[in-house]
């Protein structure tokens, strides 16, 4: 038979079982080493991720500042020309039918090729 040891805190007699708890316990340090280094690798890749996302959120905001600024400017000049063409038409509503006509006459005779 088996001998049993009552007390689990006294050392073991069995060699083979104390080379057994011997092994689990280098494998529980060894699982437990690879854990923590996983982890410390993956907080530093999340690290880097971090990094590089908030350098591009940078870079989208500036990309979006000068964007809103070039419409901007493009609507500004949008409705400076419609106003300056509303006034040329007011002033000259003769030559800007005459222009109408000959711009249309013209794009006419592409459009038909």
């Amino acid at each position: 038979m088996s001998e049993q040891n009552p007390n689990p805190n006294e050392p073991t007699t069995d060699p083979a079982k104390a080379k057994a708890e011997s092994s689990e316990s280098h494998l529980k340090h060894a699982a437990d080493d690879l854990k923590a280094a996983a982890e410390a690798k993956a907080n530093e890749w999340r690290g880097y991720a971090e990094g590089k996302a908030n350098e591009l959120r940078g870079k989208a905001e500036a990309y979006k500042g000068r964007a809103e600024s070039y419409y901007t400017d493009a609507r500004t000049k949008a409705e400076d020309f419609q106003g300056e063409t509303e006034t040329y038409i007011r002033e000259n509503p003769t030559k800007a039918v005459m222009v109408a006509l000959g711009v249309g006459f013209v794009l006419g005779l592409i459009i038909r090729r």
